[in-house]
């Protein structure tokens, strides 16, 4: 995949940053219990035991992160790891291995698998794998969960799709609210997870949202070349994909939308041969369209308006995905009330697509289940040993 520089120096930063976070923050992780009759007599206290052997399986729109998201925490408490990269980003999970290796990682401690997703079934359902953790697709996390109860029964994390949607009220910031739907529909040629491709906007404000969007595409999306500097849209991931992207586009215009901008394949200068896309921004569609109900995994951004709070946190919801949601007011009261009320696993207010190591990060509903990151992601990769201590002389019993 041809990935911008730009995000590459971006992912690089935080999956190092975020290595040594996790390392840390396990060591803080055990509890003490006292127990009725006092300390003096009884207590119990848990620990936290490494599964042994740990399944992850990788996707290929952030190859690095996802690969270190899995594997820090997954070391740190104490398991060995096989890893299978996606066959369309493969080199990335190599690349932390012999970086763990020259750290003096012992040698089977660290494993990387190359294949297809045969091969993926191999690791679901292998008994020595005893914990699986998969990002991908929901068609594939709900493979991934079957293969994982037919032997022995796995716990799984799941990190899946999304439809996430961003809202727009008529008293926020405007560049603040185009900036985020920037960074929620265009990120890395949209091939984000989180990617608002619904961006609701309050009637009052919808022409002038519109055209402020309009005017930040033309003026900011360059595309082309991911070496040269000022490149800030790159190619798809492969012409499957891309032709997937394009087929969206196509339902969108027969179920009545209008293509404001992009929408088409391009062909920049010294990369013709590149699987290239306009950007795209879509209007008049309906939520029952296949655009709107649909993850697109690209860059398609669907402008729908809205009247009132309770009308949009009902839209918002009414899909199967519950990844993530983002809502730009400067009520910060509001932001918050509809915050608690998006069946969302992540909900940004006043900005999108933030990424830190320390905050949890997965999904509701079909979006998946289990967290990466944070302490959640720590214990998810243990199992918890409870252990009751008697340090009286005798032992009673009710006999």
């Amino acid at each position: 995949m041809l990935y911008i520089i730009l995000v590459l120096r971006g992912e690089r930063v935080l999956c190092c940053s975020g290595f040594a976070v996790l390392l840390k923050v396990f060591c803080s992780i055990g509890d003490q219990i006292d127990l009725p009759g006092g300390p003096a007599a009884r207590f119990a206290y848990t620990r936290r035991e490494p599964f042994g052997v740990v399944g992850c399986i990788g996707a290929w729109n952030y190859p690095f992160q996802t690969c270190v998201w899995k594997v820090a925490p997954a070391l740190a408490a104490g398991n060995a790891v096989v890893y299978k990269p996606s066959p369309f980003a493969p080199a990335s999970a190599v690349l932390l291995g012999e970086i763990l290796a020259a750290a003096g990682v012992p040698n089977g401690v660290f494993n990387v698998v190359q294949g297809e997703a045969e091969t993926g079934t191999l690791l679901s359902i292998h008994p020595l794998i005893r914990k699986l953790s998969f990002t991908g697709s929901v068609a594939g996390g709900m493979a991934v969960q079957r293969q994982a109860a037919s032997g022995n029964v796995k716990p799984v994390t799941l990190e899946l799709g999304g439809k996430s949607a961003l809202i727009v009220f008529d008293d926020t910031k405007l560049e603040c609210a185009v900036a985020g739907a920037m960074l929620a529909n265009f990120l890395n040629q949209g091939q984000v997870c989180t990617n608002a491709t619904r961006v609701f906007v309050q009637r009052g404000i919808l022409e002038q949202f519109t055209d402020a969007l309009l005017k930040e595409c033309d003026e900011k999306l360059k595309i082309g070349d991911p070496l040269r500097d000022d490149t800030r849209v790159g190619a798809n991931i492969n012409e499957g994909h891309m032709n997937k992207v394009l087929g969206f586009v196509e339902s969108a215009k027969q179920e009545g939308g209008i293509v404001l901008r992009g929408g088409r394949r391009v062909h920049p200068e010294g990369v013709e041969n590149g699987y290239y896309l306009e950007p795209a921004v879509i209007t008049g569609l309906k939520d029952d369209s296949r655009a709107v109900r649909e993850e697109i995994f690209g860059a398609c951004c669907l402008i729908l308006p809205f009247d009132t709070e309770e009308e949009v946190v009902k839209r918002v919801n009414g899909t199967m995905y519950g990844l993530a949601a983002g809502v730009f007011s400067s009520n910060l009261a509001r932001c918050h009330r509809i915050a608690a009320r998006l069946e969302a696993g992540t909900v940004y207010i006043n900005s999108y697509n933030d990424t830190e190591v320390n905050v949890p990060f997965g999904g509701f509903k079909n979006s998946g289940h289990g967290r990466e990151n944070c302490l959640d992601t720590l214990r998810a990769y243990t199992q918890t040993k409870a252990i009751y201590v008697n340090i009286q002389d005798t032992t009673e019993h009710c006999f």
